[in-house]
């Protein structure tokens, strides 16, 4: 299950992680209302489970509530890649200095929680990873846990300031314990930043939480969005099955994921 920013924020605050304030807003009105009591500069991002809402015109700054009311009534009237904005997140400003990546993913192959970090945060990771794969620091975390003096000696090659180091090896604990203790597949923060102070910050919030753990998080049922599935999605979810959405009109019905995986690789190449 795809948890939109604000959830993810939410999730990471319950941990300590420092992420500015903000609050969800439904109309023009209601973003004007939360940019007024925030005060100073805020941003208007779009609540869509999409990447790219910076490109599609989804993120947007608003110096005052007025703005800020402008802002919110063009973002909720974009669709971003299929899906039409229903919310927008209006949260703190921050000045920024410098951008990173960091993220726990679970690498099927190795069946360990894996980090990626990188220097190159704030842009598309996928392309980082896809051109420029040697700026991503990969690191299995090992069936005993993540320990302090691993997470220091991750950042100090890239941070080398002392205090920065201290702060975003906390910020990686404390998202370790978001990952492993909300039994989730993905905790990405991007960016997490710099700011001119020296103080580190979780800017965003990407969670994907695993299904097969949900009757152990009552709150999980309040955390899904059917507005953000497809039919074909919310059918399988109320039928208890696995769905996985491919390309063409051919289905396949089958016992396994690794032989309906198969199937489907020889219904299309054979």
């Amino acid at each position: 299950m795809n948890l939109h920013e604000y959830q993810g924020k939410e999730l990471f605050a319950r941990y300590g992680m420092p992420v500015l304030p903000g609050q969800v807003a439904g109309t023009p009105e209601e973003a004007r209302d939360v940019a007024a009591s925030l005060g100073g500069t805020v941003v208007i991002k779009a609540q869509v489970q999409a990447g790219g809402r910076g490109k599609a015109g989804g993120v947007k700054l608003a110096e005052n509530p007025t703005e800020a009311f402008e802002q919110a009534r063009q973002i909720l009237a974009l669709t971003i890649k299929g899906l039409p904005v229903r919310k927008v997140l209006v949260a703190q400003a921050a000045e920024i200095t410098r951008e990173l990546y960091l993220a726990i993913v679970l690498d099927r192959g190795r069946k360990l929680p894996l980090i990626m970090l990188s220097a190159e945060g704030g842009v598309d990771i996928e392309e980082v990873a896809r051109t420029a794969p040697g700026k991503i620091v990969r690191r299995h975390i090992p069936l005993s846990g993540l320990r302090p003096y691993q997470a220091r000696a991750l950042f100090q090659p890239i941070l080398r300031d002392g205090s920065q180091v201290a702060q975003a090896a906390d910020i990686l604990m404390k998202l370790w314990r978001a990952y492993s203790e909300g039994d989730c597949q993905l905790a990405e923060i991007n960016p997490l930043a710099i700011t001119p102070e020296g103080k580190v910050l979780a800017l965003d919030a990407k969670v994907i939480l695993d299904d097969n753990a949900d009757f152990r998080h009552r709150e999980w049922a309040s955390w899904r969005d059917p507005a953000e599935e497809t039919a074909g999605d919310r059918l399988a979810r109320e039928r208890g099955l696995s769905y996985v959405k491919l390309e063409g009109d051919i289905g396949c019905i089958v016992n396994g994921a690794g032989l309906a995986m198969a199937t489907m690789d020889l219904v299309k190449y054979y």
